[in-house]
């Protein structure tokens, strides 16, 4: 397959889908730490146990299963709301089929979470709202046994094969101890290029607003170490496929360039699952071989194989603003919030993102955190970091997050639904410039066990 070909290829999986939307659908998903209060490693069995309890009480299907036969996927297919386990059993993801009201939402999660924590209270379990688990280190942190996830913690069990200029972290088993709070919205075809800037330039306002996830114990100077997991990790051997964009597309051609730029990793043939190091997509299907490895009889096997153009469903990007195949943009950079803060983070980016415009002029003309020499990724690893950067006014600051507040609240209002009450909690994090990573620290630094902080954030 030539240049040309794997473009068009790109533009109809990526670019072609956003034609015709009508930004009306949400989708939400919510991931949290499974937490063993006694200190001890997450007994899977209890995993098990609860699945098939909740699968029983909301008539759900069992829609995946492992190779023990344990379900870690269950689905309602009226709504397509789904409970799952993101690459480990120590994290629960509650993932909601696609809604135009908040608020319906939100009344299903409410139902779902007092039935789990009912059924976990009584083992000393809980879920909490936390970004990373803070009892990481007492669980059996292993993948699902599955083909899927045990390729990926090979894959991110690999960087001491590579010998690059870059900063490797030592816990390629991230995924099963961090927890995300990710929304899918609709954005059409004229306004993807604007929406994309607004929410790049948005990037270090939200690492003020929501950081949660500190890693206790040991890098406890950032407040947001979600960012250095993905980026440092193997999936940013090729920095396009993970963070921000350094610098915004102009337009749909810069767009689609920055999509062919990304790296595939992996792919399924066969009833395989085919791990590789990372190839630029291009070049990928310029190939006539490519030579990786697969899981069988317990051990990895070497292969070659042919790439095929169905691979191109293996292409991921774990980029903060990350246009998908459904013509949605899916904002990945916010961590799990604090569980009675938990449709925060929905209702700020459905507030905004129909303010793309006035947002880009805002920021564009904002001297507050712009105009100091750095650009909105630089800031977003500076608002990362627990100590305050000195060229930041801290009132022109929570001046300008009241002022973002405003715009989400009023745009919300305009909906009619009442989704607007969602943002209330972040009104006073913006006027005292914290988030639930510095009341943490604040907390611990003053003496307190963290096991008080997991039941406070914990509470609906």
């Amino acid at each position: 397959m030539n240049r040309r070909e794997v473009l068009e290829l790109l533009y109809d999986r990526y670019i072609e889908p956003t034609k015709g939307k009508d930004g009306r659908y949400i989708g939400v998903e919510i991931e949290m730490p499974l937490i063993n209060l006694d200190k001890e490693a997450v007994d899977f069995a209890v995993v098990h146990d609860l699945t098939r309890k909740f699968r029983d009480e909301f008539g759900f299907y069992t829609a995946v299963v492992d190779e023990n036969g344990d379900a870690c996927s269950v689905t309602d297919f009226s709504n397509d709301d789904i409970l799952s386990y993101d690459c480990s059993y120590n994290n629960l993801e509650l993932s909601f089929g696609k809604e135009t009201d908040l608020l319906k939402i939100q009344s299903r999660f409410e139902r779902y979470y007092w039935f789990l924590q009912a059924r976990l209270t009584g083992q000393h379990y809980t879920l909490s709202g936390l970004g990373v688990n803070p009892y990481r280190i007492y669980n059996h942190n292993v993948p699902i046994p599955n083909a899927r996830y045990r390729m990926l913690f090979h894959h991110l069990s690999s960087y001491d094969k590579y010998r690059l200029p870059m900063f490797f972290h030592p816990y390629p088993d991230y995924g099963m101890f961090s927890s995300a709070s990710q929304i899918q919205l609709d954005v059409g075809y004229d306004d993807l290029i604007e929406t994309i800037r607004a929410f790049t330039l948005l990037e270090p306002l939200k690492a003020i607003l929501f950081s949660n996830s500190v890693l206790t114990g040991d890098r406890e100077d950032m407040l947001c170490c979600r960012d250095m997991l993905w980026e440092n990790s193997t999936h940013g051997i090729n920095l396009h496929n993970v963070g921000m964009f350094d610098t915004p597309p102009a337009n749909i051609d810069e767009l689609l360039e920055y999509i062919a730029s990304t790296s595939i990793y992996c792919t399924g043939q066969d009833g395989r699952y085919i791990n590789f190091p990372p190839v630029n997509i291009v070049e990928y299907f310029g190939r006539d071989t490519i030579r990786g490895e697969y899981f069988e009889d317990g051990a990895y096997r070497e292969i070659e194989f042919t790439p095929r153009e169905s691979d191109i469903n293996y292409l991921r990007s774990f980029k903060f603003e990350d246009l998908t195949w459904r013509g949605t943009i899916e904002f990945r950079s916010v961590c799990c919030q604090p569980i009675k803060d938990a449709f925060t983070v929905a209702a700020f980016h459905l507030g905004l993102i129909g303010r793309a415009r006035e947002l880009n002029e805002l920021l564009g003309a904002d001297r507050a955190l712009y105009g100091h020499g750095y650009n909105a990724s630089e800031l977003r690893k500076l608002f990362n970091l627990r100590a305050w950067p000195g060229f930041a006014d801290r009132a022109a600051v929570s001046k300008l997050l009241l002022h973002i507040l405003d715009l989400a609240k009023a745009s919300l209002a305009s909906r009619g639904l009442g989704e607007e009450r969602f943002l209330e909690p972040l009104y006073g994090r913006a006027e005292r410039l914290t988030n639930p990573a510095r009341e943490l620290l604040r907390r611990t630094d003053a003496g307190e066990d963290v096991a008080s902080v997991i039941r406070d954030y914990a509470q609906p």
